[in-house]
């Protein structure tokens, strides 16, 4: 497993649709992280976007989940940049494979 580093931009015109898919879209995190595969997500604070940190066994499996999120289906989400990310420090090292 990999661990990446993904981060969202959200478009200021898409407040709207973010409002009403947030529902949706937490309900997806809180899959994911319970299956292990979500090991953390959150807005940032200014609401230009978000971060979330994935295992994923390579980069393909990672986007294939992206594409489930209900954010990215109604198109909420304007940029999407991905790195694989190897935390050695703090709660989350030991999680990249």
């Amino acid at each position: 497993m990999t661990v990446f580093a993904v981060e969202y931009v959200y478009g200021a015109e898409s407040a709207e649709i973010r409002n009403a898919t947030r529902p949706a879209h937490r309900e997806w995190t809180a899959g994911l992280a319970q299956e292990g595969a979500l090991l953390a997500s959150g807005p940032y604070g200014d609401g230009a976007g978000a971060l979330l940190i994935f295992n994923a066994d390579d980069e393909s499996a990672l986007n294939e989940l992206l594409r489930q999120d209900p954010f990215a289906a109604a198109g909420a989400i304007s940029g999407t940049r991905t790195m694989a990310w190897a935390p050695v420090t703090g709660l989350l090292a030991g999680h990249a494979g």
